[in-house]
């Protein structure tokens, strides 16, 4: 091995350490990460739309049925004024046996969204019952890569209840897949896309009896409750965007103990909504002080809607 004079060393670390500061040493484009990544939630901030397998995926429609969402959308979403496509990029279904959903398709998604100066969040609905299967989904999306293209966060839809029916062993489930969860994204920022606290608290009980937030608060960078005002009946005095929205985010806030948890609001559904609530919902997503807002989903929000959510026509 060859030597160098002391000074020629001392001046490459120089180099070294003003290149990693500068955020250099290259990577693939979209990859979260850097110092106080964790910190880092840009990926959810502003306005967003959602696309899952049954809007995108070829072996997810019914026969004879074309998908409704394509990469070529993407311009459409640019269009409106989309800052972030929440993208559902792998699923635990025997249509889909791979980590993640057909690595080309996904990666024409990733690769046209961020050509269109979009940032893309890859979910996963986790089904609990098998947690190392779970695990490997999560990391494809970790792992995922296309033309050097990388998902600028990744999320975990927490809302499935259908394959573990006893609530606390789905609580037991659901806190160590977290933390598993936790150790693999090491500082990246994961976010949890969590059912609605009213829904939990106020409308039934018993759909997920003791839902464990404190015991999953620090495994999570970023909130994205699911304030489906559209979901509940009127007499409720729910079926309210404004209501709804303000008051999901407060009582998630307050379940994690944390007044200023990052919280992405998203409302829905698009196609069932009135025009009024979208302006209620922005106003308590922006009062509230969330750092991003969206409707489920693309495939089916009006065009009309879009100025409402801060969007273009």
């Amino acid at each position: 091995m060859r030597r160098f004079p002391a000074f020629v060393v001392a001046l490459a670390l120089v180099f070294v350490l003003v290149a990693a500061a500068c955020g250099g040493g290259g990577g693939a484009r979209g990859a979260f990460g850097g110092t106080n990544a964790r910190t880092n939630v840009d990926a959810y901030r502003g306005l967003g739309t959602w696309v899952d397998v049954y809007d995108y995926v070829p072996g997810f429609q019914d026969t004879g049925k074309k998908p409704t969402v394509t990469p070529a959308s993407v311009n459409g979403m640019k269009r409106h004024g989309v800052r972030t496509l929440y993208l559902q990029a792998a699923q635990d279904d025997r249509r889909s046996p791979g980590a993640t959903i057909t690595p080309k398709l996904v990666g024409q998604f990733l690769q046209r969204a961020h050509d269109a100066g979009l940032r893309v969040v890859a979910w996963y609905l986790p089904h609990f019952d098998d947690l190392d299967a779970d695990v490997r989904h999560i990391r494809g999306l970790l792992d995922f890569e296309a033309g050097g293209e990388r998902f600028d966060g990744v999320a975990l839809d927490i809302e499935f209840r259908g394959d573990v029916s006893d609530s606390e062993q789905r609580n037991a489930a659901l806190v160590e897949l977290s933390k598993r969860v936790r150790d693999l994204a090491g500082d990246r920022p994961i976010g949890a896309i969590v059912l609605e606290p009213v829904l939990l608290e106020v409308v039934n009980a018993n759909f997920w009896p003791n839902f464990p937030w404190r015991s999953i608060a620090g495994f999570y960078d970023v909130w994205l409750p699911m304030s489906y005002w559209t979901n509940r009946n009127a007499d409720s005095g729910y079926k309210d965007g404004f209501r709804y929205t303000d008051e999901n985010i407060r009582r998630l806030r307050s379940n994690l103990g944390s007044e200023n948890a990052p919280v992405h609001a998203i409302g829905g559904i698009a196609d069932t909504a009135q025009a009024a609530d979208y302006d209620g919902f922005v106003r308590a997503a922006k009062q509230d002080g969330a750092i991003g807002w969206s409707i489920y989903s693309y495939d089916v929000t009006p065009r009309s809607v879009w100025p409402r959510l801060g969007g273009k026509s």
